[in-house]
């Protein structure tokens, strides 16, 4: 797994107002936890940004070096953002040890084109984007390929399907089904609607009988 440094202060400040004040200054607040506890930090905003822009959403363990010469080996967890501007808010890492396993959710990505779409017109639905994994920080891949080129239509790439390294064990259900192939979705004609003609009822002609002609 490959890893990054980002440098990293431990704060004093909580609060609303103090998370706004820290962003002025171009300073992102996070919280460092393993198990119970938490650590409060902050992180200058162009170092954070720099990092989640590189990752691109791969899983990348972080050394956090800290002011007083101390680090420590995380992984992010999540990140907020400003939902009206999109200006990084907050971001959440947890601390790791290399000799302990952890649970991380990896992306998925499908990779060449299904015969079943490019012969024959159908079409692929990606239904799993992460699973995720149990094993140790170093064995932590930072995105999981598949090779869907040879999906044809009504064939499927499941979890028990995927061939990934030693030491890291898959905790999806092995049946869940990752992508597939379907048959294009066939417009159904409809049929010809017969018009019936309206029955012409003739009008009755009354006779004019004898009395009234007499008359």
């Amino acid at each position: 797994m490959e890893s990054m440094t980002i440098n990293a202060e431990k704060r004093e400040e909580i609060g609303k107002g103090a998370a706004r004040s820290m962003r002025r200054k171009n300073m992102i607040p996070a919280i460092l936890y393993r198990g119970g506890e938490s650590l409060p930090i902050k992180i200058l905003k162009k170092e954070l940004t720099q990092f989640i822009n590189t990752t691109a959403g791969e899983q990348v363990m972080v050394n956090l070096q800290f002011t007083d010469s101390s680090n420590r080996l995380a992984i992010m967890k999540e990140y907020q953002l400003d939902p009206t501007i999109g200006d990084l808010l907050h971001a959440d890492f947890f601390e790791v040890l290399l000799t302990e396993e952890v649970k991380v959710t990896v992306h998925v990505t499908p990779v060449g084109e299904s015969i079943g779409v490019k012969r024959d017109g159908g079409i692929l639905q990606h239904l799993l984007r992460e699973i995720e994994v149990e094993c140790l920080p170093d064995k932590i891949p930072g995105h999981i390929k598949i090779d869907i080129s040879g999906l044809e239509i009504g064939q499927s790439f499941h979890v028990k399907d995927l061939k990934l390294g030693e030491g890291i064990k898959v905790l999806n259900d092995p049946q869940e089904v990752i992508a597939n192939v379907i048959a294009p979705a066939v417009e159904e004609v409809a049929a010809p609607v017969e018009v019936v003609a309206p029955e012409v009822t003739e009008p009755e002609v009354i006779k004019k009988g004898k009395k009234e002609e007499e008359a």
